[in-house]
């Protein structure tokens, strides 16, 4: 077992030098009203790559955790995991897929047209939070998102409506009760990503052309790292 062990860090470690790791995130946000989600769904698909299914639907809970180390800022984690929650039966999808721990860093201040930082995804076992608690995180906050996606190359174009998870009433046939989802805001949030090795910063003008023929239904902006929301 060693030996398989020992090739694989090697092969990580010679992958790392040569900057071939998609560690950073290229990224654009908008706003979107709710009124105008068909209509910017009908110009994304013609604008995006055809698929056999249409655009791809998600809906994912996210939690936020925090913990303190060495430096002045928390280090922030979070966890991710498909949901039904408000899903009509025929649109449920298998959720016995595995949590994903993320860490984002702070978005880059530059001349780029994106903003740029440092994004890890790394696949768990389902007992993914216990262990965050057990290291002593706190959870900050929880949402669910649901939305769409669509793809333009290695571009992803998400569209989703944040939620608050409430408690909602139970269920007819008994039961504890199901969770509620409160909408946040009458938009949705709209983000232009590309994950990509330290360096790509042609990636960033590609983003800005495409998000210019979103407009005016939507105008895509980097992120302020003073004024970073949830997302």
């Amino acid at each position: 077992m060693a030996g398989p062990v020992i090739q694989g860090i090697d092969t990580l470690a010679s992958a790392m030098k040569g900057n071939i790791i998609p560690d950073q995130e290229y990224l654009l946000q908008g706003s979107l009203l709710d009124s105008h989600i068909e209509t910017f769904k009908h110009r994304l698909r013609g604008l995006c790559d055809n698929t056999l299914g249409g655009e791809e639907q998600f809906c994912e809970r996210e939690m936020v955790f925090s913990i303190r180390g060495t430096s002045p800022q928390p280090l922030s984690l979070r966890v991710r995991k498909t949901e039904n929650l408000g899903a009509p039966p025929h649109m449920q999808r298998d959720t016995d897929t595995p949590w994903q721990l993320r860490y984002l860093g702070q978005g880059e201040q530059g001349q780029r047209a994106t903003s740029v930082r440092s994004c890890y995804d790394i696949t768990c076992s389902e007992n993914a939070v216990e262990f965050l608690t057990e290291l002593g995180c706190r959870l900050e906050f929880e949402y669910i998102a649901k939305g769409f996606v669509f793809r333009k190359g290695r571009m992803k174009i998400t569209v989703s409506k944040v939620h608050k998870i409430g408690q909602g009433p139970p269920p007819p046939n008994g039961g504890p009760p199901q969770e509620a989802l409160e909408p946040l805001t009458g938009s949705h949030l709209v983000e232009l990503s590309v994950l990509a090795p330290s360096g790509s910063d042609a990636v960033a003008d590609d983003m800005k052309n495409f998000s210019e023929q979103l407009k005016p239904l939507v105008t895509m902006d980097k992120i302020d790292p003073r004024r970073q929301g949830p997302m």
